[in-house]
């Protein structure tokens, strides 16, 4: 198995508009092959940075299945209008992989 996650800092007073993005979204993962979850998670406010941090957290078969996403159509189309958004994010995402070693 293999999780994929994108680390976003949100700027103060635009929480709720990053998470309309996300919940308005047409999303096509679930067409995806090896695909399994997605979840959107929300963490603490940073007082000092004035951001709040959200992560994107996907679970697939394996890394090849995600890298596989990452080159198709379906991964073209759901970014397309990523930079329309600029004003919402206080830096870009910062992207984390990993091999699953245990799960209970």
């Amino acid at each position: 198995m293999f999780i994929a996650m994108n680390r976003f800092a949100i700027v103060k007073g635009q929480e709720e508009a990053f998470e309309t993005v996300w919940k308005e979204r047409d999303s096509k993962l679930a067409k995806v092959p090896g695909f399994q979850k997605f979840h959107l998670l929300k963490g603490p406010f940073d007082e000092e940075a004035g951001t709040t941090l959200y992560a994107t957290h996907t679970t697939w078969n394996s890394q090849e299945d995600f890298v596989n996403w990452t080159k198709s159509d379906h991964f073209r189309e759901a970014h397309k209008n990523a930079g329309s958004n600029r004003d919402l994010y206080a830096g870009p995402p910062r992207f984390e992989g990993f091999e699953t070693v245990l799960s209970e």
